[in-house]
C-alpha cells in the first residue's frame, strides 16, 4: 500500500480532528501516568511508604500496561482505534475512582494496576490508525505530535497538580481524571471514524492485493529489525519514561536538596523540555526522512549523550539538579524514534500488534526499572551508605544497564547496516 493511499483516507481536515481527539485523550493518559512523582512526598506520608513502595506504587501503572499489550495488539487489528480505546478508558475511569477511594497501599496499587490498563490504548489506538489513515512522513510527525501532547500532559501533572493540592486534595484530584476520561470517551465516540478491517479496503481501486499476513505475533518477535530496538527500548526507552515519570522527583527531594515545591517546579520544567524537544522532532522528522536519514542511524549517533549525563548526574550528585535531568531526558528523546520505526518496518495490517509487542517492551522496561531503582535504593542500605549515596549506587546501576543495552543495539544495528549494503550491491 502506497503513502499516497494511506493520506487519500482521511482528508486534512478530519485527519487534524481524530489527532486532536486522540491527543486529549493520550494528554491525560500521561497526566496520571506522572502524577504520582508529584505526589511522592503526599503519598509517602500518608500510607509511610519505603522507596521499594513508591517504585512498586509509580511501576504498577505500568504492569497495568505491560499486562494488556499481547491481547490489545490483535483487538486492534480487528476491532480498530475507535472500540477498543472506548472499551479500555472505561476501565481507567473505574481505576481513577478506585484510587481515589483507596485506604491502604494494597488498595492504592491495584487501583493503579487498573488505571494503567485502562489508559494501555491511549497511544497504541491512534498509531495503529496512523498506519493506515496517515501517510509515510506525517505518520513520523504524528507520532511525534503525540509523544508532545504526552509531555503536555506530564507538565500539567506537575506545578498546576501541586496548585490544585491544597484546594482538591488528592482524592479529589482522581475523581477529576475521571470525569475528564468519561468526558474524552464522549469525543471519541463522536468523531473517531469507523475501522475497516479488510485489507484490500485500504488499496486503491485496481491496485494490487495486499499480502496475507502471518497471524498471531511470532514473526514480530522474530523480525530482525524489532529485535534490533528491543534493547533500548526496554532499558533506554524505558528508563527515560521512569526517570521522567518518578525518580527524577525523588532525586531532587533527596539527594539535591528541593522542597516539595521546588521539586514540582523541576519536574515542570523537565516536561517542558520534553515538550519542546518532541514537537521540534514533529517539525524535522519528515525532513530527515527525505533526506535518508533512518531512525536507527538517528539512534545510533545521537543516544549515547544521554550515557554521558547519566554518569555526570551521579558524579555529581547534590549538584545535579533539574537541569541535569532535562537534558537526560531530552538526550533520551532519539530513542522515541524506535516506536515508529517498528511499525513501518511490518505490514500495515499487523500495525496493531507491532506497536504493543513494543510497548509491551518499552512499559515492561518502566515497570521493572521503576520499581528496581526502588529496591536498589533500600538494599544498599546494607553498606550503611546515606540516602543520597544509595539514589547515586541505583542510578549508576542504571547507567551501566543502559549502556550494555545501547552496546547490543549497535550490534544489531551494524549487522543491518551490512545486509543493507550487502543488498545494495548485489
Amino acid at each position: 500500500m502506497s503513502g499516497t493511499a494511506c493520506a487519500d483516507l482521511l482528508g486534512r481536515r478530519a485527519a487534524v480532528l481524530v489527532f486532536l481527539v486522540f491527543a486529549f485523550t493520550y494528554f491525560l493518559s500521561a497526566l496520571v501516568r506522572a502524577i504520582t512523582a508529584t505526589l511522592s512526598p503526599t503519598l509517602s506520608a500518608a500510607f509511610e511508604l519505603t522507596s521499594g513502595d513508591l517504585g512498586l506504587l509509580a511501576g504498577g501503572y505500568f504492569f497495568g500496561f505491560a499486562l494488556t499489550q499481547l491481547p490489545l495488539g490483535n483487538w486492534l487489528d480487528r476491532h480498530g482505534p475507535k472500540r477498543v480505546v472506548l472499551a479500555f478508558l472505561g476501565l481507567a475511569v473505574l481505576g481513577c475512582i478506585a484510587f481515589a477511594l483507596a485506604g491502604n497501599f494494597a488498595a492504592l496499587l491495584a487501583a493503579r494496576v487498573l488505571t494503567g490498563m485502562g489508559l494501555s490504548a491511549c497511544l497504541m489506538a491512534p498509531l495503529t490508525g496512523y498506519r493506515r489513515w496517515l501517510s509515510h512522513h506525517t505518520q513520523l510527525r504524528a507520532n511525534a505530535w503525540m509523544l508532545m501532547t504526552g509531555s503536555l500532559g506530564m507538565v500539567a501533572a506537575t506545578l498546576p497538580v501541586q496548585w490544585l493540592m491544597p484546594v482538591l486534595g488528592w482524592r479529589g484530584l482522581f475523581w477529576g481524571l475521571a470525569v475528564l476520561l468519561a468526558v474524552a470517551m464522549a469525543i471519541i465516540l463522536w468523531s473517531v471514524p469507523r475501522w475497516r478491517t479488510e485489507p484490500h479496503e485500504t488499496v486503491p481501486s485496481g491496485g494490487p492485493a495486499a499480502p496475507a499476513v502471518e497471524p498471531g505475533y511470532g514473526f514480530i518477535w522474530r523480525h530482525a529489525y524489532f529485535r534490533t530496538m528491543v534493547p533500548v527500548g526496554f532499558i533506554n526507552y524505558g528508563g527515560m519514561v521512569a526517570m521522567q515519570t518518578l525518580w527524577a522527583g525523588p532525586w531532587m527531594i533527596k539527594v539535591a536538596g528541593y522542597t516539595p515545591a521546588e521539586s514540582a517546579a523541576g519536574l515542570f520544567a523537565i516536561n517542558l523540555s520534553m515538550l519542546t524537544a518532541f514537537w521540534l522532532w514533529g517539525v524535522v522528522n519528515p525532513h530527515l526522512a527525505q533526506r535518508g536519514l533512518r531512525p536507527e542511524v538517528l539512534i545510533g549517533w545521537g543516544l549515547p549523550a544521554s550515557l554521558v549525563v547519566i554518569a555526570v548526574i551521579v558524579v555529581l550528585g547534590e549538584g545535579a539538579g533539574w537541569p541535569l535531568w532535562a537534558l537526560f531526558c531530552v538526550s533520551s528523546t532519539f530513542v522515541a524514534l524506535s516506536q515508529p520505526a517498528v511499525a513501518l518496518a511490518l505490514p500495515p495490517q499487523a500495525a496493531g500488534r507491532a506497536l504493543s509487542a513494543y510497548n509491551l517492551v518499552i512499559f515492561g522496561g518502566v515497570f521493572v526499572i521503576q520499581w528496581g531503582i526502588g529496591l536498589a535504593i533500600d538494599a544498599l542500605a546494607v553498606f550503611g551508605w546515606s540516602e543520597p549515596d544509595r539514589y547515586r549506587g541505583a542510578m549508576a546501576l542504571f547507567g551501566l544497564c543502559c549502556a550494555m543495552a545501547y552496546g547490543m543495539f549497535w550490534r544489531g544495528w551494524r549487522r543491518i547496516e551490512r545486509e543493507r549494503a550487502a543488498t545494495l550491491r548485489a
